[in-house]
């Protein structure tokens, strides 16, 4: 979590095509967001992690993890988080041995729960974007100390609201990483978007 709490933000990148997994992280990183999930339902996640892995100034990690060798392997590549879809029990027990956070999905205060009990590092509440930032602060009230991290419909637009509903960070999806843009490396735009982004988590992070 270097960077995570810092910037409050994470970039995840689901692409079916990634040119230039260092070059990507590169683009991100100067836009302000420094912590990138690539992930297993990208063709060759591996070799992108491999590659872009110990990339100056990025929190490299892997999500979609569903298994507990994918958890291995992704380590062994170089991620340096790991992130899943839901509860997974074999992903936690893999990412506490190697002392790595892992983020595990969740909706339901049940499944919140759980998570924190499997010792997730934080929690990432998918689809946030059904029920927007008052769910998130509906789920705090009975867990005020959960680490919550909204995925799925967060934008530039409602970035700020669900960190003031209580978020610890937000994860940035394709409204800053298009498939289409890291397909074409268009890598400029995809700084401009995580700038926008970025500015809106943390305005004065990036005054000048």
């Amino acid at each position: 979590m270097t960077h995570l709490m810092q910037d409050r933000a994470l970039a995840v990148v689901r692409a079916e095509r990634i040119p230039d997994a260092p070059a990507l992280c590169r683009a991100l990183a100067a836009g302000g967001i420094r912590t990138v999930e690539l992930t297993f339902t990208t063709p060759g996640v591996l070799d992108h992690l491999r590659a872009a892995a110990g990339e100056p100034g990025v929190d490299l990690g892997v999500g979609t993890v569903l298994t507990g060798n994918q958890a291995k392997a992704a380590l062994d590549a170089g991620a340096t988080f790991l992130v899943t879809p839901g509860l997974r029990r074999a992903v936690v027990d893999v990412g506490v041995a190697a002392g790595v956070p892992v983020y595990l999905g969740a909706f339901t205060p049940t499944e919140v729960a759980e998570a924190m009990d499997l010792g997730a590092s934080a929690v990432k509440i998918f689809p946030a974007g059904r029920l927007g930032p008052a769910y998130l602060r509906d789920l705090l009230g009975p867990y005020p100390h959960a680490r919550l991290l909204p995925s799925g419909g967060v934008s530039a637009d409602n970035a700020a609201e669900f960190l003031a509903a209580g978020a610890s960070a937000v994860c940035a999806g394709s409204s800053v990483v298009p498939p289409a843009a890291v397909a074409a490396a268009e890598w400029d735009l995809i700084t401009d978007r995580a700038r926008a982004f970025a500015a809106a988590v943390t305005p004065s992070r990036l005054e000048s």
